[in-house]
């Protein structure tokens, strides 16, 4: 835990400097020297501009144990004339609340093409791209075909918590579909939790409230968990029985974004039956 409170910082601080570096004294109407030495900006001209002191400004550069405020974030982002996405990641590492106004801000997600290559090229372990709603960014010909992603459900077809509970054929898709859906409402709670207010999920929750009897009941019961099941047993409704293993790997670039890789386990002929599944079509 120390040990990742100490990058954190140190990333925070990096972070900082390369947007300093980045912005010239003419787009914050400084004045340019002749013998400017430091590319982009100084540090105690941020400091001025966000009106803070350069000494604490300085520590909190070099990742030492400084913690700013949620409103000295967003005095220094408005000096640094940081994006909303640069915004988002201050804060993240920063651990702060991300404010509301730059949570409502509705972004797409999209998986890049070096992601969705790496999931094509998993071929016969079923794999998805998870976003930051949970919605199904991107999958694999087997993660369709094992997970009956062809089936629609509006109006959230995409989002993994809303298939869950709503598609009645998940139901009998997973053997233990009780313990999976608590889980999975449990980890997505933990997710969302980390934007408190955020418009998006706002909504996808009152929608799920109102579908799902379950989903309401348990909701309520506020239990949080971080991790998914590694092992999860289906009844597939073509090949009957599946046993697969689950790693879920968060994006570096984007850490709202998991790729989540089934690798079939040596048990009930999986592997066989998931290439039947893929050459069928």
């Amino acid at each position: 835990m120390r040990q990742q409170y100490d990058q954190r910082r140190q990333a925070l601080g990096e972070f900082l400097r390369t947007r300093r570096m980045k912005l010239h004294p003419t787009e914050v109407n400084l004045p340019v020297r002749r013998y400017r030495r430091t590319p982009g900006l100084r540090r105690e001209e941020v400091a001025v501009l966000a009106n803070v002191g350069v000494s604490w400004y300085t520590a909190l550069e070099q990742g030492r144990k400084v913690h700013p405020s949620a409103t000295v974030l967003e005095s220094i982002a408005d000096a640094l004339q940081l994006t909303e996405e640069e915004r988002r990641y201050l804060y993240m590492l920063a651990e702060q609340p991300i404010p509301i106004q730059i949570q409502n801000e509705r972004y797409e997600e999209v998986a890049s093409p070096a992601i969705r290559q790496i999931v094509d090229d998993l071929g016969i372990n079923p794999t998805y791209v998870l976003g930051k709603y949970w919605d199904r960014l991107y999958w694999n010909q087997a993660a369709e075909q094992a997970f009956l992603l062809s089936l629609p459900a509006p109006p959230h077809t995409r989002n993994l918590v809303w298939r869950l509970f709503t598609i009645p054929q998940h139901r009998s898709l997973y053997t233990n579909w009780k313990q999976i859906a608590q889980q999975v409402l449990a980890d997505f709670r933990a997710d969302s939790a980390r934007y408190p207010g955020e418009a998006q999920f706002t909504a996808l929750i009152k929608d799920l409230q109102q579908a799902s009897g379950e989903f309401g009941l348990w909701w309520a019961q506020h239990d949080v968990r971080g991790d998914f099941e590694v092992r999860q047993e289906m009844n597939h409704p073509v090949v009957g029985p599946l046993i697969l293993q689950l790693t879920a790997l968060r994006v570096a670039t984007d850490p709202d974004m998991k790729i989540m890789i089934y690798t079939p386990s040596t048990e009930a002929e999986t592997t066989s039956k998931l290439r039947h599944l893929i050459n069928s079509q």
